[in-house]
């Protein structure tokens, strides 16, 4: 076959114009033809006008700082406390995969070669960690986190380590020389007690969110973190998710104008959704250390497998939907806007469908006011109906939503781009703009028949163009930062911003009238 330098000059010259004219020539498929390179030559014309008037980056994936390709010698012990469903992917993502995960990935893998499950853990960078130390008060929990620590099979190809020393009270775990950071992924009431003692140990923290259960602990925390010199990192792994570090670039860029009203929903409609998970079928008050799992809870209970393996359905245990899923909204939504702790904040919900002796609300929703900003912030959700509305940032003259994708659409009556409207550059029925992760990048001027349906993006992204897990991401951001210093991604600063718009949700519910911030004695009001 020949190659184009083999090709007649006049078939390499030909321009755009002359194909155009030449199609037009030909009968049905020719005309085809002519139509599709005359409208691709004004959506490539529309689009170039489009970039040019927006001055975002058109290619490339969203700017993620890089961290160092290499760990120094120096391994860091990680002791894990609390192996639930949470810790265990922690683990995983940290790169030590229980066997029995590694096995169903395998046998996932055969049913579905298009899975990426398992391709995607051994791709991930072997952090030089090693886990040393696990606490769980749930025998076969402890047991698991033993197992895993010594996994043969492992990210980036490390080789096995381990096996963990079980410890069946956290304090011991920091008085150990060979713990040097604590993941926390126990339930929200011990937050606040682990991250104070492990900073006054000198250990290094990863907590999972919601950062503390009640406002006071928050403040508690927080200070106890800055009067030390350990590196502290809340789990919020949106902070490493493109797409939503495309928004930030796209609200620095000004594109929406004037942004007056953020909306954000998490709908679900699933039991499991609803934290009615499993109860583990050796579960029992032999193996559960009862007394002191509810130890830091305001109200005690005799035993309760309930209780204990769907914690998040009361408040002594948990913060209920706020700190569990408005979390992750809300601090999307500030890593784009940088908006901090709000003004104000009013809630109201119920439980109005799960009857079955929770204490939470299933069904929630806040209005926070932001006034130096011009903004209100609404959230809402149902844990009866999967409905996804998205997360939307509405400016004057563009709308942006945000979730493993991003789109932005013009605003009909916006000022910024009327001229463009008016000459039908830009349509308001359609995004100007969207982006995929992973994807080559912006894709300008998107067709009315392609549709972009994503997960919101809280477990995978990508770098440049390779699937990886955003908690893997999250977790090498931190232990960087152990290594050669400087602020993690989610670091205290942002935690108690979380923290304190989260619990002003809370109180609100819990009093049934409106809360403030005030800035100047540091207290919901």
């Amino acid at each position: 076959m020949n190659d184009q330098s083999q090709k007649p000059e006049h078939w390499t010259n030909i321009s755009r114009r002359g194909w155009l004219k030449a199609l037009a020539s030909l009968p049905v498929v020719g005309v085809f033809f002519y139509n599709f390179l005359k409208k691709k030559a004004k959506d490539d014309a529309a689009q170039e006008a489009i970039m040019s008037e927006l001055r975002v980056r058109e290619g490339g994936p969203a700017f993620i700082p890089e961290a160092v390709s290499r760990p120094p010698g120096d391994r860091i012990g990680i002791g894990i406390i609390g192996m639930g469903g949470e810790g265990e992917a922690l683990v995983r993502h940290a790169g030590f995969a229980h066997p029995e995960w590694i096995d169903e990935s395998h046998e996932e893998l055969k049913e579905n070669p298009a899975s990426k499950r398992l391709e995607t853990y051994l791709n991930q960078e072997d952090l030089n960690i090693a886990i040393t130390a696990a606490c769980d008060v749930f025998d076969v929990r402890a047991d698991r986190a033993i197992a895993a620590s010594q996994a043969e099979v492992r990210s980036g190809g490390g080789p096995a380590l381990g096996p963990a020393t079980r410890y069946r009270r956290y304090t011991e775990m920091l008085e150990s020389p060979d713990v040097d950071a604590v993941i926390i992924a126990t339930p929200d009431h011990w937050h606040s007690r682990m991250t104070i003692d492990a900073a006054a140990m000198g250990k290094h923290v990863y907590c999972e969110k919601c950062l503390t259960r009640t406002e006071d602990e928050a403040h508690a925390v927080y200070d106890a973190v800055k009067n030390s010199d350990i590196v502290f990192q809340l789990g919020h792994q949106n902070r490493q998710s493109e797409s939503h570090s495309k928004a930030s670039e796209v609200i620095d860029a000004d594109i929406l104008g004037p942004i007056t009203l953020v909306e954000a929903t998490t709908n679900r409609n699933t039991t499991w959704g609803a934290w009615v998970w499993d109860i583990h079928e050796d579960g029992n008050p032999q193996t559960i250390d009862w007394e002191h799992f509810q130890e830091p809870a305001p109200n005690k209970v005799p035993f309760n497998l309930e209780r204990f393996f769907r914690w998040r359905c009361w408040f002594d245990y948990g913060t209920g939907l706020a700190g569990d899923l408005l979390s992750h909204e809300y601090d999307a939504v500030n890593q784009a806007l940088q908006c901090g702790i709000p003004h104000s904040a009013f809630a109201s919900g119920g439980i109005y469908y799960f009857k079955d002796g929770r204490d939470v609300p299933d069904v929630f929703q806040v209005v926070y006011e932001y006034p130096d900003r011009d903004m209100t912030f609404v959230y809402s959700a149902t844990l009866a109906n999967s409905n996804y509305r998205g997360l939307k940032f509405m400016g004057h003259d563009a709308t942006m939503e945000v979730s493993g994708t991003l789109s932005v659409t013009a605003e009909r009556d916006s000022t910024r781009y009327k001229d463009k409207i008016e000459e039908k550059i830009i349509d308001p029925a359609r995004p100007m703009f969207t982006y995929r992760a992973g994807f080559k990048g912006i894709d300008a001027v998107t067709s009315a028949t392609e549709q972009y349906f994503a997960s919101r993006g809280l477990l995978y992204t990508y770098r440049e163009g390779r699937r990886v897990s955003a908690y893997h991401l999250l977790i090498k951001d931190w232990l960087d930062c152990i290594r050669y210093g400087g602020e993690p991604a989610c670091n205290i600063e942002r935690a108690i911003e979380e923290a304190i718009t989260c619990h002003m949700a809370t109180r609100s519910l819990e009093e049934g009238r409106l809360v403030k911030w005030d800035p100047v004695q540091r207290r919901i009001v």
